[in-house]
């Protein structure tokens, strides 16, 4: 699998969230709907998801760990390379 896009439309505001993702793989499909969000140990990315009851299931996500960091690194690059 390879990353071959990743659009950043950041947010100026006073929120958590800073920043709208969408990721495209292989150069074939693609992920909408990932956040950039500040925490309380600085900014991480989340993955798409949709309320069920009283709390949120993701409706895309890595499987693994090794995934799940080329994800992070690649969507945390492309957010601090935007303008």
């Amino acid at each position: 699998m390879k990353i071959t896009r990743v659009d950043v439309r950041k947010y100026d505001n006073d929120t958590n969230m800073k920043a709208l993702v969408s990721m495209e793989i292989d150069n074939c499909f693609i992920v909408k709907g990932i956040r950039v969000v500040e925490g309380n140990n600085g900014l991480f990315v989340a993955m798409p998801s949709r309320k069920v009851g009283d709390t949120y299931r993701d409706i895309a996500h890595p499987l693994n760990s090794e995934t799940r960091n080329m994800v992070n690194d690649a969507i945390l690059k492309a957010y601090e390379e935007a303008e």
